[in-house]
């Protein structure tokens, strides 16, 4: 049996569950292990989370049990002394050698695992490329709980199919933070954003670009012209997963370094769409546009200047 840690954010759950259902593709026996929700973990978060992915409608999947997460985690004397030279070494991998912690951006390997628990976000395009029409079919939206924003949803999304539209994601609030800016600051920076709408903007002057972001009063500072922007901030909390929805709708799709405009992206069905992405994720990852362009085949790379990699 595999069982994957499902943590995080809604974009990354979905990440998780992707490779779940990539793993079961491959005829493995896989369960989700959602125990990081739990009252007891989420009460020594700063940011605490919810378990996300039953937002979608219907969504089919397993948790395993206690006993089935036991039977990997709980480790023998001899696991439990190396994991404590392991730790004052300042090595990151496991030491218990049941679990598999995700320490680059593609691990092939993952995918002759039989017998492991396995942990991380698991962003990388390549692990689930081939089964994304599938992901597709199973990511069902729900209603919005307001029906006239609902109703409003419905004209927004058709308006987006008929006419030239693109989704803008601006990803702020928490990377803001002084904590979070060295690693996740000035990658889909200004130069960024305005070369990637420029770029629709060549292919069809007639663009019409949707704003998506928390930031609603930065967006009516910078994307105020309602002939060329709509800010989209009428989804909030648990139908936050509607922009999602009109994400998918767009032509084109501007994503940030954030896991969700990432999914607003890959759940788009139109045959015509583009999508652009920020090269790095992170400041402090190693990257070449070889390897990127291998792991994110058909998509965009733009760099912090706006320059097309």
């Amino acid at each position: 049996m595999i069982i994957i840690q499902i943590a995080g954010g809604l974009g990354n759950q979905m990440q998780q569950y992707a490779l779940y259902r990539k793993l079961l593709s491959l005829g493995k026996e896989v369960k989700l292990d959602i125990s990081w929700f739990s009252e007891e973990v989420q009460k020594k978060m700063l940011a605490p989370r919810e378990f996300e992915l039953p937002l979608f409608k219907d969504l089919p999947f397993e948790v395993c049990t206690d006993e089935e997460r036991d039977r990997f985690l709980k480790q023998n004397l001899f696991s439990a002394i190396k994991g404590k030279i392991t730790k004052k070494l300042g090595l990151t991998a496991s030491s218990n050698p049941n679990v598999f912690v995700e320490t680059k951006m593609y691990h092939p390997e993952i995918f002759e695992f039989e017998d492991k628990y396995i942990t991380g976000y698991f962003l990388c395009q390549k692990y689930y490329e081939d089964i994304m029409d599938e992901l597709r079919e199973l990511f069902v939206f729900p209603p919005h709980r307001d029906s006239d924003l609902a109703m409003r949803n419905r004209i927004i999304s058709e308006k987006m199919e008929r006419f030239p539209s693109v989704s803008v994601h601006l990803r702020r609030g928490d990377y803001l933070d002084p904590a979070n800016v060295n690693i996740l600051g000035n990658i889909a920076s200004d130069d960024y954003y305005k070369n990637a709408m420029d770029y629709f903007l060549k292919k069809d002057p007639e663009t019409h670009f949707y704003i998506f972001t928390s930031d609603h009063d930065y967006a009516r500072e910078h994307y105020g012209d309602i002939s060329r922007y709509t800010i989209v901030e009428w989804n909030n909390g648990k139908d936050s997963i509607q922009d999602l929805m009109l994400m998918s709708h767009c032509k084109g799709n501007i994503c940030a370094n954030s896991t969700f405009s990432f999914w607003g992206a890959r759940l788009n069905k139109r045959p015509d769409h583009e999508v652009i992405r920020t090269y790095k994720m992170r400041n402090n990852q190693p990257i070449d546009p070889e390897t990127m362009h291998d792991y994110w085949k058909n998509w965009i790379l733009m760099d912090n200047k706006g320059n097309i990699v």
